[in-house]
C-alpha cells in the first residue's frame, strides 16, 4: 500500500504529535507499506488561502491520505474535494482543536476515516461532534535502559517549556520542599513559547532553585539518556494530554510517573501503580513531599514501573492498528 503522509510545518519542537507520526512512518514502512512523509508548511490549524492549495495539491495524487488534524481539521473543503476526487483521506487527529468546531466537524465528516491516538482523544473529540467511527491506535514504546536512580532522588520532566505542560506550577511546588534532599530537570524545547520559557527561567531563579533545577532545554541522544539513566520520577502535569508519550517513554525505562488528573496520561499510566495521579485539588508540593519522605511508597512505584516496563505496546502494533484500517473494505 502507498500511503501519503502529511504533517504541519509550523510545529518545530520535539512534540508527542510529531514523533508519534514519525514513529508510526516508520513502522508502517517496516510492515511493507510505502510511506511518503510531505511537510506542509502553513499557519495552522486553518491557514491562508495559500496555505490551504498548498494543502490541496499536497492531498492529490496518492489513493491513500493519512493527513495530521492540525493540517485537516481546518479545511474541510479540501479534504472534501480530495474524498470526492478519489483520494482516501484519513485524518489523525492528535488533539480535538481549540477553536472552529465548525471547520472541524465538516472535516471529519468528509474525510473516509479518522485516526485517534488515544481513547481520551477520542472521546474528546466525540463529545464536540457526536457519534464518531474512530480506530484509536496508542503509541507503542521503544526499548530502553533501565533507570539506575540517583542519590539525592532526581525528578524530571521532558515536555517542551509551554504554558500548557505547567512548568511554573512544578518549579512551585519544589520550591516548597527544598528543606527535602532531590534535584530536578526540566528538560524540553524553550523555542516553541520564548516568553513562557522565560518565565520557567525567571522562576527558578527567583526561588533560588538555580543549583537543584536544571533548564536543559531540549535533549535528544546520550544527553537524554544520561538525564533517564538518573531519574527516580518523572512528572507530567500538563493541563490537556491526548496521551502523553513520555509516560511509556518512563516506564520503558523503569521511572514510575506522576501525571494530572483528567488527561490522557491517566489513559498512559493505566492502573499499572507506577506512579500516581494527581489531583490538582491537592498540593503538588505535598505529593512530591510524600513520595520523598516515604521509601515504601518509592520501592512500590519502582516495582511497579518495571512490572509495567515488560507489558509495553510496541510501535508495530500501533502501525498494524492503522494498516488493518486503512486495508479494510469501506463501512
Amino acid at each position: 500500500m502507498r500511503i501519503r503522509f502529511l504533517v504541519p510545518g509550523n510545529v518545530r519542537h520535539g512534540s508527542g504529535g510529531n514523533k508519534y507520526n514519525a514513529k508510526l512512518a516508520e513502522h508502517l514502512n517496516a510492515l511493507g507499506a510505502t510511506v511518503e512523509t510531505v511537510t506542509v508548511d502553513g499557519d495552522w490549524p486553518v491557514g491562508s488561502p495559500a496555505d490551504r492549495q498548498r494543502f490541496a495539491q499536497a492531498l492529490d495524487g496518492g489513493t491513500t491520505v493519512i493527513a495530521d488534524g492540525l493540517v485537516a481539521s481546518g479545511a474541510p473543503e479540501e479534504v472534501a474535494g480530495a474524498v470526492q476526487a478519489g483520494t482516501k483521506v484519513w485524518i489523525l487527529s492528535h488533539m480535538a482543536l481549540a477553536d472552529h468546531h465548525d471547520l472541524e466537524a465538516k472535516a471529519l465528516a468528509a474525510a473516509t476515516g479518522i485516526i485517534c491516538p488515544s481513547m481520551h482523544s477520542a472521546a474528546e473529540l466525540q463529545a464536540r461532534h457526536g457519534s464518531l467511527d474512530i480506530t484509536v491506535a496508542t503509541p507503542g514504546a521503544e526499548p530502553a535502559d533501565i533507570s539506575e536512580g540517583s542519590h539525592p532522588k532526581h525528578i524530571v520532566s521532558v515536555a517542551a517549556l509551554l504554558p500548557n505542560k505547567s512548568q511554573t506550577l512544578l518549579i512551585e511546588a519544589l520550591s516548597q520542599i527544598k528543606d527535602l534532599p532531590w534535584t530536578a530537570a526540566l528538560i524540553g524545547s524553550e523555542e516553541a513559547a520564548p516568553a513562557y520559557a522565560a518565565e520557567v527561567r525567571a522562576a527558578v531563579e527567583h526561588h533560588g532553585l538555580q543549583d537543584r533545577l536544571s533548564v536543559t532545554g531540549e535533549l535528544t541522544g546520550q544527553a537524554l539518556q544520561d538525564q533517564w539513566r538518573r531519574a527516580d520520577l518523572s512528572v507530567l502535569i500538563s493541563q490537556s494530554e491526548s496521551f502523553g508519550m513520555v509516560v511509556t517513554e518512563s516506564l520503558a525505562h523503569g521511572v514510575p510517573v506522576l501525571v494530572r488528573q483528567g488527561t490522557g496520561a491517566v489513559e498512559a499510566l493505566g492502573h499499572s501503580g507506577a506512579g500516581a495521579v494527581w489531583d490538582p485539588k491537592e498540593a503538588l508540593g505535598g505529593t512530591l513531599r510524600t513520595w520523598l519522605t516515604d521509601h515504601a511508597l518509592q520501592e512500590s512505584w519502582r516495582s511497579n514501573a518495571l512490572q509495567a516496563r515488560r507489558g509495553l505496546q510496541r510501535w508495530e502494533s500501533t502501525a498494524r492498528t492503522v494498516l488493518d484500517a486503512l486495508e479494510a473494505p469501506p463501512r
